[in-house]
């Protein structure tokens, strides 16, 4: 049976002790189970720092979305754990693939971050940063399209495919429109407080929730 569920995230602070937050379990490989976030701003970004937590127990089986922004004819950024583990993120074409250390079932914090007007873009593991790549320097993401977790839109909102959904656990997804300095993403990372993301804040994000993905409360 397919659910449908919009949730308004209660303004709470992610460093008091015991304070519940929530998190999104995607029990089952599935083709309609998916959330959909809805940004606080157009994204017509020309940098970007995007932050999550996640758990899997999918190792090097497929590749798998971890995030999914399309608008109505382009995939504008796509975040993916490659078939070897490896971790991508594409723009319209083409991608940055990264080795890092692989997505497992213990908690894995995760940033990447690109700015246009250079192309450098970088993952960060658990506070630690990557190698710098030079990538899509001088391009812009669209505004205009949907933020999609859990699966690939192979176009707009729909023919999404079951063998790239993402299973496992995900909370804390938060954005801006500009790149984080590396000791804020580590900030981001221990929980300290910071600059909540200003295009998602996971605190008051509107998420609109579809098929079997269950939200449950979580304490940080």
């Amino acid at each position: 049976m397919r659910l449908s569920t919009v949730l308004f995230l209660a303004a709470v602070s992610t460093v008091a002790r015991g304070v519940p937050m929530r998190s999104l379990v995607f029990q089952l490989q599935t083709s309609n189970s998916y959330v959909e976030m809805v940004p606080q701003k157009p994204m017509n970004l020309n940098a970007f720092t995007l932050c999550m937590r996640l758990t899997t127990e999918l190792s090097g089986e497929r590749e798998v979305i971890l995030f999914a922004y399309r608008t109505q004819h382009f995939d504008e950024l796509n975040v993916w754990r490659e078939l070897d583990g490896r971790l991508s993120f594409a723009l319209a074409g083409g991608s940055a693939i990264f080795q890092v250390p692989g997505l497992g079932p213990l908690q894995t914090h995760m940033c990447v971050t690109w700015d246009s007007s250079t192309g450098a873009s970088a993952f960060f593991m658990d506070g630690k940063k990557s190698v710098t790549k030079i990538y899509k320097k001088g391009h812009s993401i669209s505004s205009g399209g949907r933020v999609i977790i859990g699966q690939d839109p192979d176009s707009y909102l729909g023919d999404f495919e079951a063998s790239q959904s993402f299973v496992g656990e995900m909370s804390d997804i938060n954005m801006w429109d500009s790149v984080l300095s590396d000791s804020q993403i580590r900030d981001v990372f221990s929980g300290k407080k910071v600059q909540r993301g200003n295009v998602f804040d996971w605190e008051t994000a509107e998420l609109t929730v579809k098929g079997q993905v269950q939200v449950v409360d979580i304490k940080v």
